[in-house]
């Protein structure tokens, strides 16, 4: 499945005409006056931002969820200034300076063609627009975009804010806690979904951000769209054959994503990474029952990270902590990758750099700011860790098949992003459960 080949000198020259230029190369699709790079704005407990531009959605179980939003012209959906507050929190918590799209990379197997998308595509400026059957029990929002074609800028329906319920939040009996007499507690859960549509050729991309009612924070990016008819060629084997007879050989090819992440919990840029790994340790003596043990190490520089069994990484807040008294961080949960290993930047599923403003896209990023570094394999040097970035990758091998004719399923790359000790107990716990006996007692 593949796209027109477009001429990225003619679409710049003609987007310049038609929007600001701000810092470091980046064109701002309004609403509100947000520039992309957010995550340079003063620090806020609550939303820098007003009207159309200002998300703040309370969710059934009592948690509210606060940001702003714009559409950027390379990047798409850009988040920004992202809190949390359970209803057990007297004030927002905040989680993320900024959350975005730092590039989709798409190489064909055949090594004929690549692509990226953000910054050679412009992904954000073929925002497309959301039908209110599309977003049901939602609003769909609109902002300004450049037209790709270089005609006068338009106005997109293309922003939907709805919620959406996500299965049992929990079920439990709180007779093993000591309540008498016991209940049978349970809850369905609900989230809010945030999300944009995008064209890139064949490809239609849906940019989705899930956000739970306890905590949870799922990036999800979505391909859906056509096969291209002009790939359907792949007879050196490289493809599948699709149709009557398998007369057309779709070609494969790679989905690379990669979202950077600017947290800022607490309220404070000045964070900690730490990586754990889980490893056996012996035999019980008492029991003959095998031991595991789980070690935690402080990533102090700059670096690339692999997911392995039993490995898992947090953001720690510097300066913020629940009321048990522990620091409060979130923890990275990757899904499935098909990593691609012919780039040092998809290479691997994490890397951590230090703050820089004009490091913004995983690669191709000089095409934006032409006197940054080029890709974010080259970010991690060896610089001490204050403020880190944390820059996430999910590949994906689009192997086509039959089935992806048409219009082709969604197929999804994604991470969550997971409390750890932000509040003292579960955020949805029952109010009458939700007291110093049944905290840290059994």
């Amino acid at each position: 499945m593949r796209k027109l080949k477009l001429n990225s000198l003619t679409r710049n020259t003609a987007v310049l005409g038609a929007c600001a230029v701000l810092g470091a190369g980046a064109l701002l699709a309004v609403p509100a006056g947000q520039a992309e790079g957010a995550s340079a704005a003063p620090a806020a407990p609550a939303p820098a931002c007003t009207g159309n531009s200002a998300i703040t959605k309370k969710l059934p179980g009592g948690t509210t969820w606060r940001m702003c939003w714009l559409n950027s012209p390379t990047a798409g959906l850009v988040l920004s200034h992202i809190s949390y507050q359970p209803r057990h929190e007297s004030k927002p918590i905040e989680v993320l300076g900024s959350a975005r799209l730092a590039q989709i990379n798409v190489p064909y197997d055949d090594g004929s063609e690549e692509y990226n998308d953000l910054t050679f595509e412009r992904l954000g400026e073929n925002a497309l627009p959301i039908k209110a059957s599309d977003c049901p029990g939602g609003t769909v929002r609109g902002f300004r975009a450049a037209d790709p074609n270089g005609g006068a800028a338009r106005t997109v329906k293309g922003l939907c804010v709805t919620t959406q319920p996500r299965g049992f939040a929990y079920h439990g009996d709180s007779g093993y806690v000591g309540e008498n007499p016991a209940r049978t507690d349970s809850a369905q859960g609900q989230d809010l979904v945030v999300y944009a549509l995008h064209a890139v050729g064949w490809y239609h991309y849906v940019t989705q951000w899930n956000f739970s009612d306890d905590g949870t924070i799922t990036a999800k990016e979505g391909a859906t769209g056509n096969l291209s008819g002009d790939d359907f060629n792949a007879s050196d084997g490289r493809g599948w054959p699709v149709g009557k007879n398998g007369s057309a050989k779709a070609l494969s090819h790679q989905h690379s994503v990669l979202w950077r992440l600017d947290f800022k919990p607490g309220g404070s840029w000045k964070t900690k990474v730490e990586q754990y790994d889980t490893k056996t340790d012996g035999t019980n003596p008492e029991w003959g029952h095998g031991r595991l043990k789980t070690s935690r190490k402080q990533l102090t520089k700059e670096f690339a990270g692999d997911n392995a069994n039993d490995r898992w990484w947090r953001v720690v807040a510097s300066a913020s902590r629940n009321k048990d008294g522990h620091p409060r961080s979130w923890e990275l949960v990757h899904n499935r990758s098909d990593k691609y290993p012919r780039h040092a930047w998809t290479r691997h599923d994490v890397y951590v750099s230090q703050y820089k403003a004009c490091e913004e896209y995983a690669s191709d990023n000089r095409r934006i700011n032409p006197n940054c570094l080029s890709n974010v394999a080259k970010y991690v040097n060896g610089e001490a860790l204050t403020r880190p970035v944390v820059w996430v990758n999910v590949g994906f091998h689009h192997v086509a098949r039959d089935e992806d004719q048409t219009p082709m399923p969604v197929h999804w790359q994604g991470f969550q992003i997971v409390p750890r000790d932000v509040t003292d107990m579960s955020p949805l716990t029952p109010d009458r459960l939700h007291r110093p006996e049944f905290n840290g007692h059994n």
